[in-house]
């Protein structure tokens, strides 16, 4: 395989990277700590890629605080648009891929259908406003990348929904979820192996994929699967939005229609039940 450079290596899509790399035994594959592969840094971008020579590179680092987003446009923009274009311009003068991982979130979520790649991107918060600002920065720079967009990311590492929905679990008597949106969750360790696909199929079929797990499900719904996988003791009560509000509007449906990653690059796509229960599994391992 091709010489790839991950940036974000330290957060969730970046560990689950490394651990299918190791699983798959890939040693042309570059894991640089934070401090050398700032993405706003240009001139240390240039020595890496100096050093490192890439073929890939993979993007998972992003400004991923929604709610906090929604009073700090300046560093989310910084990070999720400047940062994007950064690295779009080095691959683009090193004649390197881009794999850019971006969100759901650059849509509206009002139309009751699973979205395809070409549907109008309409964001109603900061952090997908800024995320399509990076998607089209790419766009602009170079012709020669892949941005895969995904939804309600998990893993066995960083901070995330699963995760927090067993700590409550286990610390509550009973928790109010809400049940009026609609999406799909993807397992961060099925997304790694995906781009790690792409990468190995070397098909040049460049431009904007969807990913996540199949499947369409609340967080309601999802919070009461992690409780009846784990067996958690714990009453969730269903409640709408309305009932939670937050600083950053979220989308009410944003499934995502799959069919063009699978037909493209031959990818199998996990029903997102299944791999939930594998990283559940996993973390009860790991205690």
């Amino acid at each position: 395989m091709s010489k790839i450079l991950v940036f974000g290596a330290s957060g969730q899509l970046g560990q689950c990277l490394k651990k299918v790399a190791g699983g798959h035994q890939l040693a042309d594959i570059y894991f640089p700590v934070e401090g050398e592969a700032n993405i706003l840094d240009e001139a240390g971008l240039e020595n890496l890629f100096a050093t490192q020579k890439p073929q890939f590179c993979i993007n998972c680092a992003a400004y991923t605080a929604v709610d906090k987003a929604e009073e700090d446009l300046h560093t989310a923009r910084k990070v999720n648009a400047d940062g994007a274009a950064n690295l779009a311009k080095l691959c683009k003068a090193n004649g390197a891929t881009l794999v850019h991982v971006s969100t759901d979130f650059v849509f509206e979520g009002n139309t009751p259908y699973p979205l395809i790649e070409a549907d109008a991107a309409n964001p109603i918060n900061v952090y997908g406003l800024t995320k399509l600002e990076g998607e089209q920065a790419i766009a602009e720079i170079s012709s020669q990348h892949y941005i895969i967009r995904t939804s309600w990311l998990y893993s066995e590492y960083g901070n995330n929904f699963v995760k927090t929905m067993l700590r409550l679990g286990a610390e509550r008597d009973e928790l109010k979820i809400i049940a009026d949106q609609i999406g799909t969750p993807t397992y961060a360790i099925d997304l790694a192996e995906c781009i790690l696909a792409i990468i190995a199929a070397d098909s040049k079929q460049y431009g904007i994929y969807h990913y996540s797990n199949e499947g369409v499900t609340s967080w309601f719904d999802f919070a009461q699967a992690i409780f009846d996988i784990s067996n958690t003791q714990v009453k969730a009560y269903p409640i709408r939005t309305a009932e939670y509000p937050t600083p950053a509007i979220r989308p009410t449906y944003s499934v995502m229609d799959k069919a063009k990653i699978k037909s493209t690059f031959g990818i199998n796509i996990p029903y997102w039940r299944h791999s939930l229960e594998t990283c559940i599994k996993r973390l009860s391992e790991q205690q």
